[in-house]
């Protein structure tokens, strides 16, 4: 194409979304570029049973690895950016492990290779943002997005009534969206026992999670075509045939951005174009007659803005990379929900994920998903159950966290940044009705390593054992991370450190959410389809606060939500990018992914990225009418 309108920068989610929906007007030129490449069809995407076989494989997956997670104060030159450091910093780390982050290297990003979770946020997670400096985007600026992207199908009549599933509001979701949402016949017994377990703990759903309210057990909406079977995600949804043929969108596959053209204009950044290197090798310059828009993802729009002299200052210099705009956000307010996860040992007679070692059953599997579409291979059943603050009694009271909080509460050195955004997430978790985290079941184990996880090695059955694994989730995470270039090499990876644990309260969150599972396997009928003693790590039981911790320690992993690196924040107080999501001091780059939320959301972030990238297409189609 020459001479687009528009370049956007990576196809997953956000990129696809806003390419769609500015093409959508003929007038519009727009140019999708992405390394990896288009995989329409591939039965290892769109069979989400098998979405195992796609982690670590070049192929699909970036496959990026955390730094060591140590007590990050003596690894680090702290001069580049300024960071408060707590005086129990020190000792909250996780013995050095470091943990996987799978991201999607297809023409859909991570929505082809994820768990195909759909989870809506809370209203108060909105209005955290909105006290941030970015009006417009509280929970009624966005909840007409959430409905746009989706075309939910209400379960079927056994799933409702297996799983007690009386609350759908149908008339609050999408029916018209691209992407497919619904509840599959995929559950059993487990399930079913989860529900039973918490109405008995008191935790029973009597609210469609939509509405941005709610506490209690909800079945997770997944993004799977209820027709077809098959795994919806951005490519299938928003780069359809029929979009394909679009004369004014043009998708470029197996081509890499190494970074953004600039020059300064009345004092101001102005991004004419990119540079990229093709599949052959050859390097090109292309230009955009009005923006560039980036959407590469958490990870990796930082690394190419500060390939492109936007950054830190020092860090660039470092580097040898000329500043073209000191913006010492980037790469920084890194999030990520961290979550323990401990496994339970199944009983003889029950069925989990794990019998999937046995090739014999994974061919079976297969065959039955192919001639019926139907059995296990046809999504991965997930059970979530959202809390409040609790621990091994219950939901703790109100001055029992305001003292745990007011005992890590953090120096008059915080940068302003960090004191607004722990101001919002203290009200949130004090907040009774707000979850400050969640207990989600997944149907196999998990093989975490004492040092280095990888994927693929986490989700293989190597116990001979059949497990489950009970997750505790911490919504609202204080500790902040970072995500910077290596070196001045567009293909040398970024140093990834979300710095899980640094602050201390997160592990004493963690630890008591922990302390819970204890009582949720203890509880009938959950309890009868256990063994009481099989568990991994192996005969460690989470009966003290103590124990509790080392336990979080030894099995901590992420959900891979990484969020916040460009973040949407008033520029007084750190912001990259404004309530435009345009950067501060361009005239035309845009961020648009899950790198712009300023804090995290509760839950799978997946369903966000949506409605912000929705949202983000009308924007610019304001901006340029």
């Amino acid at each position: 194409m020459k001479d687009p309108d528009f370049i956007v920068i990576g196809g997953g989610i956000g990129g696809l979304v806003v390419a769609n929906r500015l093409s959508e007007h003929e007038d519009k030129k727009v140019l999708l570029i992405e390394a990896g490449k288009h995989r329409y069809g591939d039965p290892k995407i769109d069979t989400v049973g098998m979405l195992s076989t796609l982690y670590g494989d070049p192929e699909y997956d970036w496959d990026f690895m955390t730094e060591p997670q140590v007590s990050w104060t003596r690894q680090y030159n702290l001069t580049l950016y300024p960071r408060h450091v707590s005086d129990n910093c020190q000792q909250t780390h996780v013995h050095g492990r470091q943990i996987p982050h799978p991201r999607g290297k297809v023409l859909g990003g991570s929505s082809a290779i994820n768990f195909c979770a759909n989870v809506y946020p809370s209203k108060a997670n909105f209005e955290a943002w909105k006290a941030l400096g970015n009006n417009g985007w509280d929970a009624d600026g966005l909840a007409p997005y959430f409905r746009k992207y989706s075309r939910f199908t209400p379960p079927s009549p056994e799933t409702k009534k297996l799983l007690s599933i009386d609350y759908i509001n149908e008339e609050l979701h999408g029916k018209e969206g691209p992407l497919p949402v619904t509840i599959p016949d995929v559950y059993g017994p487990f399930q079913a026992s989860w529900v039973k377990a918490f109405d008995k703990l008191g935790w029973c759903n009597t609210d469609d999670p939509i509405e941005g309210e709610k506490l209690g057990t909800f079945v997770c909406g997944l993004t799977i075509d209820p027709g077809t079977k098959t795994r919806g995600y951005a490519a299938s949804a928003y780069y359809t045939s029929e979009v394909a043929t679009r004369a004014n969108l043009q998708v470029l596959t197996e081509t890499f951005v190494e970074k953004i053209l600039t020059k300064i204009v009345d004092g101001l950044v102005v991004a004419t174009g990119v540079r990229v290197q093709t599949n052959d090798g050859a390097h090109h310059e292309i230009f955009a007659k009005k923006e560039v828009i980036l959407s590469a993802g958490t990870i990796q729009s930082p690394q190419i803005l500060e390939l492109s002299g936007i950054g830190q200052k020092e860090l660039l210099e470092k580097h040898g990379i000329p500043v073209v705009l000191n913006s010492p956000g980037v790469g920084e307010n890194l999030q990520d929900h961290a979550i323990s996860a401990p496994c339970f040992e199944i009983a003889d007679d029950q069925i989990s994920a794990d019998v999937m070692r046995d090739p014999n059953i994974v061919q079976a599997a297969l065959q039955q998903y192919m001639t019926t579409k139907s059995g296990p291979l046809v999504g991965i059943p997930i059970s979530v159950t959202m809390l409040p603050f609790v621990d091994s009694n219950g939901r703790v009271s109100h001055d029992e966290i305001a003292k745990l909080i007011n005992q890590y509460v953090d120096g008059p050195d915080l940068p302003i940044w960090q004191k607004k955004q722990y101001e919002l997430l203290q009200n949130q978790i004090l907040e009774p009705n707000e979850a400050a985290g969640y207990a989600m079941m997944l149907p196999l184990q998990l093989n975490i390593s004492s040092g280095k996880t990888e994927m693929k090695e986490l989700l293989a059955p190597t116990n001979p054992k059949n497990f489950i694994t009970i997750m505790a989730v911490n919504n609202h995470p204080f500790s902040r991370g970072f995500c910077h270039i290596r070196s001045a090499n567009p293909r040398d990876k970024p140093i990834l450190d979300p710095r899980y644990l640094s602050h201390p309260l997160d592990l004493e969150v963690l630890a008591r959410q922990t302390q819970y599972i204890e009582k949720i396997v203890e509880t009938q009928p959950f309890a009868s389809l256990l063994k009481p003693s099989g568990r991994l790590p192996e005969g460690k039981m989470a009966t003290d606060l103590d124990a509790a911790k080392e336990i979080v320690k030894e099995r901590l992993l992420s959900t891979f939500h990484p969020v916040g690196t460009c973040a949407m924040m008033s520029k007084e107080i750190g912001g990259v990018v404004d309530s435009r999501l345009k950067v501060y001091g361009t005239k035309n780059l845009r961020v648009v992914d899950a790198s712009v939320f300023p804090l995290e959301t509760l839950g799978n972030i997946q369903a966000t990225v949506y409605a912000v990238a929705e949202k983000a297409a009308d924007l610019i189609k304001e901006d340029w009418a």
